[in-house]
């Protein structure tokens, strides 16, 4: 958690994360959100992040950086603290 608790690089434009709301194997993504959000949100408060829940959508995080440069993360099955860990190496925070 320690982690998402200061501002993000001034690249990152945009973070979307996108799950099914019900589905086991988006369980731990759920439970980031849950956690994690408001500690990121409170540090990053101009940057979008977008939640995005839909039965049967894979359990992914994206994010925008500057020039429309796109990256993402496949974060299905994982727990919470790996999808936090697979969250920071996207962000390039660890």
């Amino acid at each position: 958690m320690s982690s998402f608790a200061k501002a993000l690089s001034p690249a990152v434009r945009e973070i979307r994360i996108l799950c099914c709301q019900s589905g086991p194997a988006s369980s731990g993504t759920r439970q980031f959100i849950t956690s994690h959000y408001p500690t990121l949100k409170q540090h990053n408060p101009d940057l979008p992040i977008l939640i995005r829940q839909a039965k049967g959508t894979p359990a992914r995080v994206f994010a925008r950086f500057e020039r429309g440069q796109e990256k993402h993360v496949e974060v299905e099955g994982l727990s919470s603290s790996d999808v936090a860990s697979k969250i920071s190496q996207l962000l390039n925070l660890s």
